[in-house]
């Protein structure tokens, strides 16, 4: 540290937000330096950032505004700020969150150390079973319509410290530039993409939502990942009845509830069988709905468990579809095996957890690919679909381990 400093930030934790900022990877901002570029000159370009940030002279440049593809055909704008600008975001992260994390709720699952969304997904598999109704709530834009007020005011009661006060508020305002270069002004929001933002968006709804929930319904438990939240309820009027507060105390917060997305859902099942108008929610990239099930004697029932959602698993096609496997015939199925396993491995993780017979349409999808690659690759296959497929399904027999989805029972 140097005294000499208005403020008194560590060179070592700014070497750290380097590292974790690396890690992450992620696209050039404005500037359109990338991570690579900015290396090339790091320990003079560390030590600049130290010595705005450390004088109270660090501005933060516009954040470059990317469209991508929402799940109903829409698009979501994310902020990305450049490598430099991430790595102050990360410093007043690693300086601010040991001191907040401890106070958020258990059942805050989202861009938290020792938390996940497959817990999320777990607990509420398990409260659904307890709980008839649950309310699958969706707030309109939320990360583009934050009160900067609000959010400084939650800001202030972990810290009193000048310079993260100053920098976090410099953040919010910071505008953003379209593709054509032109800047919008920011009144409210915080970028979805800013290193900070997550941190800021769980310590406004900390105080928006889960404080205020566990003080006055205690009752009704929750799980909630950043904005993606469900409640769980009894009866349809304590259902309704709670919906309709939650819009309520999100509106004097300054938040809007989505009045087609946001639903009362009933989870139906052997023991619950009336009809009812939503009987199925999507929470984290799995489906909630009722499903036949086997339990551990080997009698069948009607269970309202998760599995990976058509949703997910159209996105998981059409990126495998993307890697133009088929077209890489100067590979061998040991270096695909080396260049993609890994990605579907992390898919199995996570959307395989529960249901994984739900994955098998994805493991064809597969390996479809992997024999049109074959066909291409060699001579004797060519144009012979069904022997190509013989040809894949014969090595997935011998070599089980090769691709992770030759594990999971789905048949090649």
């Amino acid at each position: 540290m140097d005294t000499a400093k208005s403020y008194c930030i560590s060179k070592k934790i700014v070497w750290e937000a380097y590292e974790r900022v690396k890690a992450n990877k992620g696209a050039a901002g404005v500037d359109e330096e990338s991570i690579e570029e900015f290396e090339k000159n790091l320990k003079d370009n560390l030590y600049k950032l130290w010595n705005r940030m450390s004088s109270g002279s660090y501005f933060p440049p516009p954040v470059r505004i990317v469209e991508i593809p929402k799940g109903d055909g829409k698009m979501r704008k994310l902020g990305i700020p450049t490598v430099s600008d991430r790595i102050a975001q990360m410093v007043v992260k690693l300086y601010l969150e040991p001191g907040i994390d401890p106070h958020f709720h258990p059942d805050s699952y989202g861009y938290r150390p020792g938390k996940s969304a497959i817990a999320a997904v777990g607990v509420a598999r398990e409260r659904c079973w307890r709980q008839d109704y649950v309310i699958d709530l969706d707030i309109k834009g939320f990360f583009d319509n934050l009160d900067h007020e609000l959010v400084m005011k939650a800001v202030r009661k972990h810290t009193d410290s000048k310079w993260m006060l100053l920098y976090i508020e410099r953040w919010l305002k910071a505008p953003a530039q379209d593709g054509e270069g032109k800047l919008i002004h920011r009144t409210t929001g915080t970028p979805q993409g800013g290193v900070i933002s997550p941190l800021l968006a769980n310590l406004f709804l900390h105080y928006a939502f889960d404080e205020w929930m566990k003080r006055n319904y205690p009752q009704n438990p929750f799980e909630r990942y950043a904005d993606d939240a469900v409640v769980h309820c009894k009866t349809e009027a304590e259902a309704n009845e709670l919906r309709k507060v939650i819009e309520e105390r999100l509106a004097n917060c300054k938040l809007e509830l989505h009045p087609e997305k946001t639903k009362i859902v009933y989870c139906k099942d052997d023991d619950r069988r009336k009809r009812y108008p939503n009987e199925k929610f999507d929470f984290l990239g799995y489906t909630f709905r009722a499903r036949r099930s086997k339990n551990r004697r080997g009698k069948h029932f009607i269970n309202f468990t998760p599995a990976v959602s058509n949703k997910a698993k159209k996105k998981m096609t059409s990126t495998m579809r993307s890697w133009g496997m088929h077209l890489r015939s100067d590979k061998t199925l040991v270096d695909l095996s080396r260049m993609f396993n890994p990605i579907i491995r992390g898919w199995i993780n996570y959307y395989g957890k529960y249901y994984r017979s739900e994955l098998y349409s994805v493991a064809k999808v597969a390996n479809r690919t992997l024999s049109r690659w074959a066909m291409r690759k060699y001579k004797k296959l060519k144009r012979h679909k069904r022997r190509a497929q013989q040809w894949i399904a014969k090595i997935s027999k011998r070599e089980p381990t090769l691709f992770a989805h030759w594990q999971i029972g789905a048949e090649v």
